[in-house]
C-alpha cells in the first residue's frame, strides 16, 4: 500500500469522505437532471417522457462498464483507476452542458456513465478492503453522509439554475467538485490492488455488455414511440438470451467477469435480489415526482426542487441512527419491516393534489426519505457481510451492475406506466390524475422485496450489524429436548 500524508482524521473516516466526493457528483447530477427535464425538453423540442433517455443512457453505460472496474482496480491499482474515472466523468459533464440536441446529451451521458462505472465501485472497494467488518456499517454511513448532500442540494439547486439561469449549468457545476476529488484522491486514497490479477474475461464482457445493453434499451424503448413495441420486445428477448448465454459461460469460466457463484451466499443473494426490487421504486421516484409537481401541479422547477429535496434530507438524518437500529434489531427484522414502511411512503405522492398543503408534502417526503435510506444502508452492509477479501472486487462489480440495472428498470417502468395511462384515456398530454397509478405501481414492486428479506436467517450478518440472537440456556434446551 502506498504512503500518503498524515492527517488528524482517521483513515476509516477520511477515505470514505473522499470517495463520497464521487458519490456527491453522481447524486447531485442525477437529482439536478431529473428536476430540469421539463425545461430541457422544451428547449430541445422533445417530449419530457422521451428525455428519460438522458437518465437511462447513463444507467446503461454504468451497467455495461461496471464489471470492468473491479478487474482494472486489481490490475492497475485503485488510486489510478479512481482518479481516471473522475476525469472522464468531468469530461462527460462538460460535453453535456454544451449539448444542443437529444442525441448529443445522450452521448454525453454515456461518457459520464463510463466515468461513474469506474468511480463509485472502485471507491467502495477501497473501503471494503481497508475497514474491518465490525466497523463496516459506520464506514458506509460516513461514505454516504456527504454523498447525500447531493440529493439535498440537487432539486433546489437544479430548480434555481433552471428557473433563473440555464439548465446547462446543472452539468458544469460538477467540474469544480471533480477537481477537488481528483486532488484529494491523489493525496490520500491508498493504492489498493489484488496480490494476483486474473486474466480478463473478454468473452464474458462481450456477452454481459451486449445483454445488458439490449435489456436496458428494450425496457427504455417500451415507453417511447421511437420504435415499434414489437422491436422493443425483440430487444428484450435478445438481452435475456445473451445474459442466459453469459450464465452458461460463467459456470465454465475460471474467472468470470461477473461471478454468479456469489449468489450461493445467502446474505449476498438477499441483498442483491431484494435490493434490486426495492430500488425499482427508487429509480422511478426522481423521474415521476418532478413531472407531477411541474406538469401536473403547475409548479416551477425551483418550487418543485424545494419540495423534492425533503426526501434526501430525511435520508441524511437517518445515517446517524442506522448502526444502533441494526445492532438492536438485526438485519432480518429491520429489512422486512422497513421494506413495507418505506414502500408505503413511496406511494404517498399518489395522494398529493394541487391543493395539498406544502407542509404535508414536505413531511411525507422527509419521513419517507428516512426509512428509504435505512433500507439502503442495511442492503449495502448486508451484501458484503460474508464476502472474503479475495472475492470483494467481484462482489462490488456484480452488486453495482444489479443496482444500476434496477434503477434503469424503475425509470422505464414509470414511463411505461404513464404511457399506458395516456393510451388508456386517449390523451396526448399528461394530467394530474395520470400520476397516482404510477406511484402505486412502483410502491407495490418495492414492497415485494419483503418476501426475499423474510427468508434471511435471524442472525444474518451479525458480524457486521453487531446484533446477536439470544442463545438458549443449555440446561433449558436439554430439558426441552427430553
Amino acid at each position: 500500500m502506498s504512503r500518503f500524508p498524515r492527517t488528524a482524521i482517521p483513515n476509516r473516516i477520511l477515505v470514505p469522505l473522499i470517495v463520497a466526493c464521487a458519490l456527491f457528483m453522481e447524486n447531485l447530477d442525477s437529482t439536478v437532471l431529473a428536476t430540469s427535464l421539463p425545461a430541457i425538453a422544451r428547449e430541445l423540442n422533445e417530449n419530457p417522457i422521451d428525455l428519460k433517455l438522458a437518465l437511462t443512457s447513463y444507467l446503461l453505460s454504468l451497467a455495461v462498464f461496471i464489471p470492468v472496474s473491479g478487474w482494472l482496480a486489481d490490475r492497475l491499482g485503485a488510486r489510478l483507476v479512481f482518479r481516471s474515472a473522475i476525469a472522464v466523468f468531468a469530461l462527460g459533464s462538460a460535453l453535456a452542458g454544451l449539448s444542443s440536441s437529444m442525441p448529443e446529451i445522450v452521448a454525453s451521458r454515456i461518457v459520464q456513465g463510463v466515468g461513474g462505472a469506474m468511480m463509485v465501485p472502485v471507491g467502495r472497494l477501497v473501503i471494503l478492503r481497508t475497514v474491518p467488518k465490525s466497523e463496516l456499517v459506520g464506514s458506509l454511513a460516513w461514505l454516504t453522509i456527504p454523498a447525500l448532500i447531493g440529493p439535498v442540494l440537487g432539486p433546489p439547486v437544479g430548480g434555481f439554475i433552471t428557473t433563473y439561469f440555464s439548465w446547462r449549468w446543472i452539468f458544469w457545476i460538477n467540474l469544480p467538485i471533480a477537481a477537488l476529488g481528483f486532488v484529494l484522491a491523489t493525496l490520500f486514497i491508498p493504492d489498493v490492488r489484488a496480490e494476483e490479477s486474473p486474466p480478463f474475461d473478454t468473452r464474458g464482457f462481450i456477452l454481459s455488455g451486449l445483454g445488458l445493453s439490449a435489456l436496458v434499451s428494450g425496457s427504455t424503448a417500451l415507453g417511447l414511440d421511437a420504435i415499434p413495441h414489437l422491436a422493443a420486445g425483440a430487444l428484450l428477448a435478445v438481452g435475456v438470451g445473451l445474459l442466459a448465454l453469459y450464465a452458461l459461460h460463467a459456470r465454465r469460466a475460471e474467472h468470470p467477469i461477473l461471478d454468479l457463484g456469489l449468489f450461493a451466499i445467502p446474505t449476498f443473494r438477499a441483498a442483491i435480489l431484494g435490493g434490486s426490487l426495492f430500488r425499482v421504486g427508487i429509480g422511478a421516484a426522481p423521474f415521476l415526482l418532478p413531472l407531477m409537481l411541474q406538469l401536473g401541479f403547475g409548479l416551477t422547477a425551483f418550487q418543485s426542487g424545494m419540495l423534492t429535496f425533503a426526501s434526501a434530507l430525511g435520508a441524511l438524518v437517518m445515517k446517524f441512527t442506522a448502526q444502533p437500529i441494526l445492532r438492536r434489531f438485526g438485519f432480518r427484522a429491520v429489512m422486512t419491516t422497513n421494506a413495507l414502511i418505506a414502500a408505503a411512503f413511496m406511494t404517498a405522492p399518489a395522494l398529493f393534489t394541487a391543493t395539498t398543503p406544502t407542509l404535508i408534502m414536505l413531511g411525507a417526503l422527509l419521513v419517507g426519505g428516512f426509512f428509504r435510506s435505512l433500507q439502503f444502508t442495511a442492503i449495502n452492509a448486508l451484501g458484503y457481510a460474508d464476502i472474503d477479501s479475495a472475492r470483494m472486487s467481484r462482489a462490488t462489480s456484480l452488486a453495482s451492475v444489479a443496482q444500476q440495472l434496477s434503477l434503469s428498470i424503475g425509470v422505464s417502468l414509470a414511463a411505461l406506466g404513464l404511457e399506458a395511462i395516456l393510451a388508456g384515456r386517449g390523451g396526448t398530454q399528461l394530467e394530474t390524475g395520470d400520476f397516482p397509478p404510477a406511484f402505486l405501481l412502483i410502491g407495490l414492486v418495492s414492497a415485494a422485496s419483503v418476501f426475499i428479506f423474510a427468508r434471511l436467517a435471524p442472525n444474518a450478518g451479525e458480524e457486521v450489524s453487531g446484533h446477536s440472537e439470544p442463545r438458549p440456556d443449555p440446561v433449558t434446551a436439554a430439558r426441552e429436548r427430553g
